[in-house]
């Protein structure tokens, strides 16, 4: 029993030397530390590269060629009238350099399409991200919110200890002046070893509880600080309002930009049908020098070339007209997508707005349920003083506290994490948490 009483000293003393990790610093942790965040940010990033005017084809190709040539070899040379001649080691060398450009002036329209296709693509990454970091807010403050609940559940079962401790003192006083019986006494030290088990079990999971919170949002210390337990609640509009904000749910706006790309892709496969025009222009030099066979010792030339060139392809086997049909099909199947996921989502937040306000109906009635439990064991306990009550009526007295106690606590917090639940569902949760 001694020792059991230090351990639960020692973990109540620690309380006095923790900080306090406030929601404030929980979101701008996760903000800055979480690596699905992280992530999402640098695909952002991927897409505004794909987006530059380095990708869009619409700038030339520049290139830059040269070369060299050298052969040394043995000629045999046999005229018309039968005189054979020979040459040994005769030497031929060739070089040239040349600079060209291309620039593609038409391709059906394609660059222009493919360039705007990547700018929704560009959209579509930070939708995803603004996705990923409404995921990330609800996961970190429904942990918060069980770890403030967990942290009050300690509180309340360390006063419901404190109780049991006065009510083992008492009835050892009762005891001892035969005023009770020994199985009184039993059971008041069986009830102390159960709160004090409770207490401790609770204790160990908020430390648990805390470690998750800290990987969540990527903070490094330990996990000895305080979760603030105040719940506020935001205003919540009427069914009609959260519903007419449907295209601001993520995955709804995801899925509308899909739509938009799908579309550049049905006409980035029709520009196949129309015909490609480029342009290219080149200087280029080459020079040569013969050996003594050769009528020419040396050869020269350099000069600017340029030339159009068209290409139309006028029919390729129906490879482009599969890859339309194809793209008009996925854009068929994106529509019918996005009405599915709009019928669900509509249902989830009809089911989540019923739910959130049950879940407040329930904790105003847990309310008036603690009023009352609370004013049952005051006036038990004036009663046990007097040796009115017996030792077990105040000890169900005291369970009945406890649990109006905990059920408040978890009526609370549910109803909090539903309210977070719901904004996610309407695009309003950074604003509500």
């Amino acid at each position: 029993m001694k020792k059991l009483t230090y351990i639960l000293l020692l973990l109540a003393t620690n309380v006095f030397s923790q900080t306090i990790l406030t929601k404030e610093q929980a979101l701008q942790n996760l903000l800055e530390n979480n690596y699905a965040i992280k992530l999402s940010k640098n695909d952002i990033k991927i897409a505004e590269n794909n987006t530059s005017i380095y990708n869009s084809r619409y700038l030339p190709s520049v290139s830059l060629g040269a070369g060299a040539n050298y052969s040394l070899m043995n000629q045999e040379v046999e005229a018309q009238n039968g005189v054979i001649a020979n040459y040994d080691n005769s030497e031929t060398q060739n070089y040239n350099a040349s600079v060209g450009v291309n620039y593609i002036l038409f391709n059906g329209f394609n660059r222009k399409y493919a360039s705007k296709q990547l700018q929704e693509q560009l959209a579509m990454s930070q939708i995803e991200s603004e996705a990923i970091v409404e995921q990330a807010i609800l996961d970190v403050f429904s942990n918060y919110y069980q770890t403030a609940q967990i942290a009050e559940n300690v509180n309340v079962l360390h006063e419901a200890l404190q109780i049991s401790k006065q009510r083992l003192k008492r009835t050892k006083y009762q005891y001892d002046y035969g005023q009770t019986t020994k199985l009184a006494l039993l059971n008041a030290q069986v009830d102390i070893n159960n709160d004090s088990i409770n207490y401790i079990n609770t204790k160990q999971l908020l430390d648990n509880s805390k470690r998750t919170l800290l990987v969540l949002i990527g903070d490094t210390r330990t996990q000895n600080f305080e979760i603030e337990t105040g719940v506020q609640f935001v205003p919540i509009p009427s069914l009609e309002v959260l519903l007419a904000d449907l295209p601001e749910n993520t995955t709804i706006k995801q899925l509308d930009k899909a739509i938009e790309i799908g579309e550049y892709g049905i006409k980035i496969s029709k520009s196949s049908y129309l015909p490609s025009l480029g342009v290219n222009t080149s200087y280029a030099w080459n020079t040569g020098l013969f050996p003594d066979t050769s009528e020419a010792a040396r050869n020269m030339n350099y000069g600017l070339n340029a030339g159009l060139s068209l290409n139309w392809t006028i029919f390729d086997g129906g490879a482009t007209k599969t890859r339309v049909q194809n793209a008009q099909i996925n854009q068929e199947n994106q529509v019918l997508r996005k009405e599915q996921i709009e019928q669900q989502v509509r249902n989830f937040i009809t089911n989540t707005y019923y739910n959130y306000q049950n879940k407040r109906l329930v904790l105003e009635t847990q309310k008036q349920n603690l009023q009352t439990a609370q004013r049952n064991f005051e006036r038990t306990t004036e009663m046990f003083k007097l040796g009115s009550v017996s030792s077990v009526e105040y000890r169900q007295a005291q369970l009945n506290l406890l649990n109006a106690q905990t059920a408040i606590l978890r009526a609370k917090y549910e109803a909090k994490v539903v309210e977070l639940q719901l904004l996610q569902l309407t695009g309003r949760l950074v604003n509500g948490v």
